[in-house]
């Protein structure tokens, strides 16, 4: 499996500065390494308002169980979610905190 360098800070500012893409082959390798982490770390977006508004959640580890959501994570900008949930996942996988 391919394996994040946290220190590849320049990745991590290619997302932030456009978290809907497209990316270079190398976010592409970060950015589906991020997607496979296991259910139970994996955070998401739900759309809680058609197109205006998506709140934060993680992934319950079996399978048919309730997403738990952060109410208090809710963001009216999709791009903003998206880095939020890069962050995590980010740190999920490295260790590393993002500011």
């Amino acid at each position: 499996m391919f394996e994040i360098d946290p220190s590849r800070q320049d990745l991590v500012e290619e997302f932030q500065n456009n978290p809907g893409g497209p990316y270079s082959a190398e976010l592409r390798l970060v950015v589906n390494r991020l997607r496979l982490i296991p259910l139970e770390d994996r955070h998401i977006l739900v759309c809680t308002k058609r197109g205006c508004e998506w709140t934060l959640a993680k992934m319950p580890s079996v399978r048919g169980a309730k997403v738990e959501m952060y109410d208090d994570q809710v963001f009216n900008d999709y791009d903003d979610a998206a880095r939020e949930v890069f962050k995590r996942r980010w740190h999920t996988v490295t260790g590393e905190t993002l500011a």
